[in-house]
């Protein structure tokens, strides 16, 4: 898409754009990661097992892979803007309803089912997908970037809000605040009007394949598998250390706050990975570029293992981390762009972050599964060790030169 061709299509300048999409990104991740910090006094208010809470939480981040191709396949078809902001409404009413339910089964409904749609719907691929749409390539990058930071900056402080709401106006007070929060959502994704425009009579070899052609191409491709691959150890990384670096921590006789600010830390400095990723995606291969990522993660964890844990080796670990957190996003949605176009990224990177998601599940519930086994978490660091090296070695066929346009029938 031409320079011309993208500001025909946008409403507002492009730092507008950029602008309400890292806002949206921001709010959206921002009170997902919030979910956490209600487990104790919902519980506790309502003599709920944390089981039963957590897999409330669990089931909502299986669906959002399950229902993230659907919500991209909307995208594709109507515009994001309408997905957006559909996405926007369901956020609140499925917080409202965490809020006013009784019972767990009453709870699961809203935290995992109405909520797993809800974020597919108003998260980050779509809203990145529909910004994808309206630039030229020579900034997609940028915004890529631009737009995952805005996810990391949501972790570093809408979390802390909302920790700070519960202790200011109670869990319920908080959850009807960060309800009205979500619908700040509606007007940022009015200027994502990236519905697809109808395709001129002399247009370009292949700009009018349909979805099922493209994703013909795309399940026949190795390249796809391989950056699905590749994303689900990206979420396996991602959930195992979200969910259990604090308990880590604290098994090796620090205290709690350590592991709190680790995860804050990790946030913050994603934000400059996210940013740096985001230009070296506009100026390297967007292959090489993976497989750096992906080998320092394993890097990054091998030292860790073998240093005494402190507050300070602790802290750099997070901080380092957090530049490599997130950066994955910005190569790989240019790797779906380059090689499947734009027509159809919203679906073709939804099927691709489905990968993360089922990693992120596998992380979560595999962690605690080896601490159950095994009474400490070596087994599972040991495998994400190695599930770095196999996504950094998975990358290295992925396909990084000129899309090849369809053959005619």
């Amino acid at each position: 898409m031409s320079l011309s061709t993208a500001a025909s299509r946008a409403a507002l300048p492009v730092g507008i754009l950029m602008a309400c999409a890292v806002a949206g990104a921001m709010l959206a991740m921002g009170l997902r990661q919030s979910f956490g910090l209600f487990l104790a006094p919902m519980t506790e208010a309502h003599a709920w097992t944390a089981s039963g809470f957590a897999f409330a939480i669990a089931l909502q981040v299986l669906l959002n892979g399950v229902t993230q191709p659907i919500m991209g396949q909307l995208a594709d078809r109507f515009g994001g803007r309408i997905v957006i902001i559909g996405g926007a409404l369901l956020y609140a009413a499925g917080i409202v309803g965490m809020a006013l339910s009784e019972g767990l089964p009453l709870f699961t409904f809203f935290a995992g089912i109405v909520m797993g749609a809800a974020v597919s719907a108003a998260g980050m691929p779509t809203i990145i997908a529909s910004l994808t749409r309206l630039l030229p390539e020579d900034q997609r990058g940028r915004a890529v970037g631009l737009g995952t930071a805005g996810s990391s900056a949501g972790q570093f402080l809408v979390v802390p809000l909302a920790g700070m709401g519960i202790a200011g106006f109670g869990w319920q007070g908080a959850l009807f605040a960060m309800a009205a929060a979500a619908l700040l959502m509606v007007p940022l994704a009015l200027p994502l009007s990236d519905r697809p425009a109808p395709v001129p009579a002399k247009a370009a070899e292949g700009a009018d394949e349909s979805a099922g052609a493209v994703l013909s191409r795309a399940f026949r491709d190795s390249s796809f598998w391989c950056l699905f691959f590749g994303f689900f150890v990206c979420g396996l990384h991602v959930s195992f250390l979200t969910v259990h670096l604090p308990g880590f921590v604290h098994s090796c006789g620090l205290p709690l706050y350590v592991g709190a600010g680790a995860i804050s830390l990790i946030g913050l400095f994603n934000i400059a990975g996210s940013l740096i990723s985001g230009e070296l995606t506009q100026k390297w291969r967007r292959r090489e570029l993976l497989v750096a990522i992906y080998a320092l993660r394993g890097v990054l964890m091998v030292g860790f293992m073998m240093v005494e844990k402190t507050t300070f080796t602790v802290m750099l670990f997070s901080a380092l981390m957090g530049i490599l957190w997130l950066s994955t996003v910005p190569p790989t949605v240019a790797l779906c762009a380059r090689n499947w176009g734009t027509r159809w990224l919203a679906t073709i990177f939804g099927l691709v972050f489905l990968g993360h998601q089922v990693g992120g599940f596998t992380g979560a519930y595999l962690g605690g599964l080896v601490y159950d086994l095994t009474g400490s978490y070596d087994l599972m660091w040991s495998i994400g060790i190695a599930a770095a090296a196999f996504a950094a070695m998975v990358h290295l066929p992925v396909r990084d030169g000129p899309r090849t346009a369809p053959a005619t029938a």
